[in-house]
């Protein structure tokens, strides 16, 4: 074998093995785009429920710091009661076949976690009824807030005693998304929306 020839194989060889360390390269940073991408994705969801968690101690703080007389608080919240029973009784409408399973509205949150026909339910109903996740949430965080504090008052009596509760909300209330919700139920009740359903297949 000539001397060229050999160097000629020497050369193949050596083009093969970097040919094989190209290709080695290119799965290694594969790889490494792989599991970056990965992290970038677990950082993204990490930082969304950090601010998912932080938006809702700021809810938290703000209902339970609301500075309402307590005939103020009553009003307030039988507008929230009003508000989340027009939900689940609009829910119950959409899913007949479901009622004697949805007994309360907190039935239908448990619900709609894990069957698809009640979530679809509760998020048309959200929508017909103008509100959004976020009031939804603000809602039934002011409603277990005072739910065992405030009494239901019925129309006739919250004209009596407030002549402009929007006012109330907008001057009393300084969450945006307490604040927003509040405002919606109310709107939704004197709008007349919200539709009393019969207290013994809906309730909250």
């Amino acid at each position: 074998m000539s001397s060229e020839s050999t160097t000629l194989i020497s050369l193949k060889k050596a083009v093969e093995r970097v040919d094989h360390r190209l290709h080695d390269l290119e799965a290694q940073f594969t790889e490494l785009d792989f599991l970056k991408d990965n992290l970038i994705e677990k950082f993204e969801r990490h930082g969304r429920s950090l601010a998912t968690q932080a938006a809702q101690d700021e809810l938290w703080t703000a209902a339970l710091t609301l500075r309402f007389t307590p005939m103020e608080l009553n009003i307030v919240h039988s507008y929230v009661v009003e508000a989340l029973i027009c939900l689940h009784t609009r829910v119950l409408q959409k899913l007949p076949d479901l009622v004697r399973g949805l007994p309360t509205l907190a039935s239908v949150l448990r619900r709609k976690v894990k069957n698809a026909r009640v979530r679809a339910g509760w998020e048309s109903a959200l929508e017909e009824s103008g509100l959004g996740r976020e009031d939804s949430t603000a809602l039934c965080t002011f409603f277990i807030a005072y739910g065992d504090k405030a009494e239901y008052c019925t129309a006739k009596v919250r004209q009596m005693h407030i002549r402009d509760v929007t006012l109330l909300i907008t001057n009393m209330v300084k969450n945006q998304a307490l604040r927003n919700a509040l405002l919606k139920a109310v709107q939704l009740t004197e709008e007349g929306r919200a539709e009393r359903a019969p207290q013994s297949n809906s309730r909250l």
